[in-house]
C-alpha cells in the first residue's frame, strides 16, 4: 500500500462513519424524536467512541442532522419552476414542501426540543426567502393581499405547514386530508379578502 493510499483510507473510513451516523440519526429520530445516542450508534453500526469522535454531544449531532435535512430539502425544492402565475406557483410550492416537512417531522421535533425554535428557524432561511419572494411577487401582481406585511404572511405559511405535520404526527390529520387542505388554506391566507374587517383602535 502506498503512503497516499494509506493516508486516504482512514479519511475515507471516517467519512463513511460520519455519513452512516447521520443517516442513522435521521432514521432513528424519524421513528422517535427522543432517540438516544446509544440507539443511534447501534443503528449506524459504530461504537460510542466512534460516534462521540464525530459528534461530541446529542445537540451537535441533531444540529448536523437538521442541516443535512434542509440541504436535501433544498435539493428537491430548488428545481421547482415558480415563475408563472403566483397562485399556481404557490400551490406547487405548498404541494411540494409539505411532503418534505412531513417526511422530516421526526428530526424537526427533535431539533425544536434540542436546539430551540429560533435555531430551527435559522436552518429555514433559504426556504423562508423562497416563500417571501413568491408572496412579494404575488403582491406586486395584485393577486395577493397587501394589507398584511409579507414577513407575517411568510411566518403564517410555515406555521400552517409545520402545524399540519404535527397534526399528522398526532394522528388527527392524514396525508390525503393534508394534501387537500393545505393548498386551499394557504391560498386563502394570502388572497385579498372579499370584505376587510375594520381595524381595531
Amino acid at each position: 500500500m502506498t503512503t497516499a493510499t494509506a493516508d486516504r483510507t482512514p479519511r475515507a473510513d471516517s467519512q463513511r462513519n460520519r455519513a452512516a451516523i447521520l443517516d442513522a440519526a435521521l432514521s432513528c429520530l424519524a421513528a422517535n424524536p427522543r432517540a438516544s445516542m446509544a440507539e443511534i450508534a447501534q443503528s449506524a453500526g459504530v461504537g460510542r467512541v466512534t460516534l462521540y469522535g464525530h459528534f461530541s454531544s446529542r445537540t451537535e449531532l441533531i444540529e448536523a442532522a437538521a442541516a443535512q435535512t434542509m440541504h436535501r430539502a433544498e435539493a428537491r425544492l430548488a428545481p421547482l419552476d415558480l415563475t408563472g402565475d403566483p397562485r399556481e406557483a404557490l400551490e406547487l410550492l405548498v404541494t411540494s414542501s409539505w411532503r418534505i416537512v412531513d417526511d422530516s417531522r421526526g428530526i424537526i421535533a427533535a431539533a425544536e426540543a434540542e436546539l430551540g425554535t429560533d435555531r430551527v428557524r435559522d436552518h429555514h432561511d433559504e426556504a423562508m426567502h423562497r416563500v417571501q419572494r413568491l408572496i412579494e411577487r404575488g403582491q406586486a401582481a395584485g393577486v395577493f393581499r397587501t394589507d398584511q406585511p409579507v414577513e407575517w404572511l411568510t411566518a403564517c405559511y410555515f406555521a400552517i405547514v409545520h402545524g399540519a405535520a404535527a397534526e399528522i404526527r398526532a394522528g388527527r390529520l392524514n396525508e390525503t386530508q393534508a394534501a387537500a387542505f393545505l393548498p386551499a388554506t394557504i391560498l386563502a391566507l394570502v388572497t385579498e379578502p372579499a370584505e376587510r374587517l375594520p381595524r381595531a383602535d
